[in-house]
């Protein structure tokens, strides 16, 4: 197996349906355009509350992608 060198960066998701779709959300816009990657890791939650209800979900996550030789 040969070593691999790993970026990291950090991108938010949204969603009205919850937390999973938020996230699942930011990882395939995220797939769009960068390249390899390997893992996720969630660093935030929060959301935004209307008429005393959850409306919105944002999903802070950092994603990892092997670099390129």
């Amino acid at each position: 197996m040969p070593n691999h060198v790993y970026k990291k960066i950090e991108i938010t998701g949204s969603s009205s349906v919850g937390v999973q779709d938020a996230i699942e959300n930011a990882i395939a816009r995220a797939a769009k355009t960068v390249h390899d990657l390997r893992w996720f890791e969630v660093v935030e939650t929060r959301g935004h509350i209307e008429g005393g209800k959850i409306a919105h979900w944002q999903v802070t996550v950092k994603v990892g992608f092997a670099l390129e030789d």
